[in-house]
């Protein structure tokens, strides 16, 4: 295994440090999941604009579909497909019900830059970045993702990029998505779970490794917060005197 145990969090979750073992492994892609995946981001989503292809893979190829604001929809959402190429390493006692296959997705404001251009800026970039990271990490270490899992970015972890206050990300359903969204199960009977990435501030990832993920969604739903990235959020871990 390539994952190392640390520690354990406050709210008894276990951190873990990932140290890649592995070699470089040319990925191409599922032409026929590339496929499904888009026609059911098509078709739940809306239309997709375009598609961020890689040119060299590692492990799985990661694209990444983009769809603007639509009649539906008043946000850009990212969605990756590629992750599900392969099972997420799952732990064994763990429910049968866990995904062991899963795509990533990001929802923007509808004035977010999506240009090569602009993509030369690392502070309208990042999330596609931090998209990538994430679909491969699972494949890269060894380990899964799911519903309240916390990645910071580095370790230590750094801001995604200049004047950007978040510096890690939880996992969480797509709520801003139709229901019928959040799953896909193929013709050869896997069933690929489609969840969102939301970014956090340094004090919402110390509050949520203290008193777990409900405590943070609480604080979320107090101030209205979903999955939609918006840069200068209220930060809910934050008081004016003190944190928490």
């Amino acid at each position: 295994m390539s994952n190392e145990y640390e520690d354990v969090s406050p709210d008894g979750t276990q951190i873990l440090v990932h140290q890649r073992e592995k070699d470089f492994v040319l990925a191409t892609g599922e032409e026929q999941h590339i496929e499904a995946i888009s026609d059911h981001i098509a078709r739940h989503l809306g239309p997709i604009a375009t598609v961020l292809h890689e040119i060299i893979s590692d492990l799985v190829h990661i694209d990444v579909h983009v769809v603007p604001p639509n009649d539906h929809c008043p946000h850009v959402r990212l969605v990756t497909s590629g992750m599900s190429d392969l099972p997420m390493t799952v732990p064994a006692e763990l429910d049968a019900d866990v995904p062991r296959y899963m795509e990533l997705m990001v929802t923007l404001p509808a004035d977010w830059p999506i240009s090569q251009e602009a993509f030369e800026d690392e502070r309208n970039y990042w999330p596609v970045r931090l998209l990538k990271g994430m679909a491969r990490l699972p494949h890269e270490y060894d380990t899964w993702l799911g519903f309240g899992h916390t990645i910071p970015n580095g370790h230590p972890s750094e801001p995604y990029a200049p004047g950007v206050g978040f510096d890690g990300a939880i996992v969480l359903p797509p709520v801003t998505a139709p229901d019928d969204f959040a799953a896909l199960e193929l013709d050869d009977g896997k069933t690929i779970s489609f969840m969102s990435l939301v970014p956090l501030y340094p004090e919402e990832m110390d509050l949520k490794l203290k008193k777990g993920a409900e405590a943070l969604l609480d604080r979320f739903d107090a101030k209205k917060i979903q999955d939609v990235i918006e840069p200068g959020r209220t930060n809910v871990a934050r008081k004016r005197f003190g944190l928490f």
